[in-house]
């Protein structure tokens, strides 16, 4: 059943301004707060990521690059759908960018989903698929079921039923891990395709 009333959509207003806000890892951000998050309370799909990079920092639309690209084209999906809030919800581990250690961008700061996840995930009962991007998030979502290796957990998506896939990030830096994973493109994307579709359609 779909729920969306006129006070779920306050409800949600009120929290992304108290969200955009949010000052609790200020002191820790290179760059300074600058949360970046896409919910609406009838979005079909979540998009549950890591933490914004620099760029997005800089743009303020998630997924804003050649990644988000890619991530669209494994769902069979274009921005004006992707963009659009009341279908994708984009909420990722940590909302601000984390800075960048010596093997790429640092973690999602801890304070981030403690804080704000249980929240906004309230807020949006019309979830009826969640892509569940890297290892942080899959810890979070996979409450405990999540594999020794992000590899191993997308390996075995069917453990998972049909609301949750994991995925790797589509970031170009694996494109190597692609390569060595035929698997991912010969089985996994055409069944996310397909759900997606089906969720949204």
């Amino acid at each position: 059943m779909i729920v969306d009333t006129p006070v779920s959509l306050k409800r949600a207003q009120t929290l992304l301004a108290d969200v955009r806000a949010c000052t609790r890892c200020a002191g820790h951000l290179p760059l300074g707060p600058h949360p970046v998050l896409q919910v609406h309370p009838a979005a079909r799909i979540l998009i549950a990521g890591q933490a914004p990079g620099s760029r997005v920092h800089a743009t303020g639309v998630p997924f804003d690059y050649p990644s988000g690209d890619r991530l669209r084209d494994w769902m069979g999906i274009d921005k004006t759908i992707f963009y659009d809030a009341t279908r994708i919800a984009i909420l990722p581990m940590g909302f601000c960018f984390p800075g960048t250690g010596k093997s790429g961008d640092l973690p999602p700061r801890s304070e981030c989903a403690p804080a704000w996840r249980d929240i906004l995930l309230a807020i949006m009962p019309n979830i009826g698929l969640t892509l569940v991007i890297g290892q942080y998030a899959q810890a979070w979502h996979l409450k405990g079921k999540a594999k020794a290796t992000l590899t191993e957990t997308t390996l075995a998506w069917r453990d998972y039923g049909q609301t949750m896939i994991p995925l790797p990030h589509p970031s170009p830096r694996n494109n190597i891990w692609l390569k060595r994973n035929p698997w991912f493109n010969e089985e996994l994307l055409p069944t996310l395709r397909k759900r997606v579709s089906a969720v949204l359609a």
